[in-house]
């Protein structure tokens, strides 16, 4: 325990998951054996992803089948007992020594790590006592050492993306539901992560709100941003995802690209799933 990377090998590229990915191309993200228990609960049951750099996952499936679980994994929020992760070649939170062995990485170690992995919850967590520029650079300037007049720019730039330039000097307790989000967003996104992650982002907006969000991830997707989108949202998912991935018990199911996955789905639990939504929409 307590090992750093000077004592473990870097590399977690041997062996790749199914992606899109070039013959000799890098994976972005690769996760190998993922299992995961809370008590007797076991809520991941090795599962393996691998996502290529620039690529749109959207995960979905039932409520309880693992999906926010496996993004909590991905950057040990929650420590898992067996599997690797890397990003960008790099392991997050475990990696293997020479003999093949899985040792958990420093502290230090896995909070370098974390820098590379942007993420936002449905909850925004928004300091309340910062204004919203503040928010976005307070973790460039006190994390990476970004100079703040550096760190400001960038911000600026952010808000402008998710279209609220004209709020930089309000406080989160002014901002609607899907503004708070949107800083959220531009906040995970000052740090320059290589992947950003969303887990159900849009679930605690009203209805209305709810739009304005996912058009600041499809702009993300457009501009090759890697991601990952745990979300109920079959209209976002069919839209915006280069392959949708369907968990259930703990265990992808079934992957896919979208057209595949909706109108020909080759296992019986993800019709079933599916169902009401494509009746909804005649599809």
């Amino acid at each position: 325990m307590g090992n750093t990377l000077n004592d473990v090998s870097l590399s977690a590229t041997d062996s790749l998951a199914t992606a899109p990915l070039g013959v000799n191309a890098r994976p972005m993200l690769e996760m190998s054996g993922i299992a995961k228990s809370f008590g007797t609960n076991q809520v991941l049951r090795g599962v393996s992803l691998t996502v290529a750099k620039g690529e749109a996952v959207v995960v979905i499936g039932p409520s309880g089948s693992g999906k926010t679980t496996l993004l909590r994994c991905i950057n040990m929020l929650e420590d898992y007992e067996q599997g690797t992760v890397s990003v960008d070649g790099e392991p997050v939170g475990y990696a293997l020594d020479r003999a093949g062995k899985r040792l958990r990485m420093g502290e230090r170690d896995i909070a370098a790590a974390r820098e590379k992995i942007g993420i936002v919850f449905q909850s925004y967590n928004l300091f309340p006592h910062m204004t919203v520029l503040k928010n976005i650079t307070a973790a460039p300037i006190r994390v990476k050492g970004v100079p703040r007049a550096k760190a400001e720019v960038r911000a600026r730039d952010l808000l402008a993306m998710v279209g609220l330039s004209e709020k930089e000097n309000a406080y989160p307790v002014n901002l609607s539901g899907g503004q708070q989000q949107r800083v959220a967003i531009a906040r995970a996104l000052a740090m320059d992560p290589k992947i950003m992650l969303f887990d159900e982002v849009t679930s605690a907006l009203d209805p209305e709100l709810v739009g304005e969000v996912l058009a600041a991830m499809q702009q993300l997707a457009r501009d090759g941003m890697t991601m990952i989108v745990v979300t109920h949202e079959m209209s976002f998912a069919r839209d915006v995802a280069d392959r949708i991935v369907f968990m259930d018990g703990g265990v992808i199911v079934e992957e896919g690209a979208p057209d595949q996955l909706f109108f020909a789905p080759r296992t019986d639990r993800v019709r079933q799933f599916l169902k009401r939504y494509n009746d909804r929409y005649r599809i």
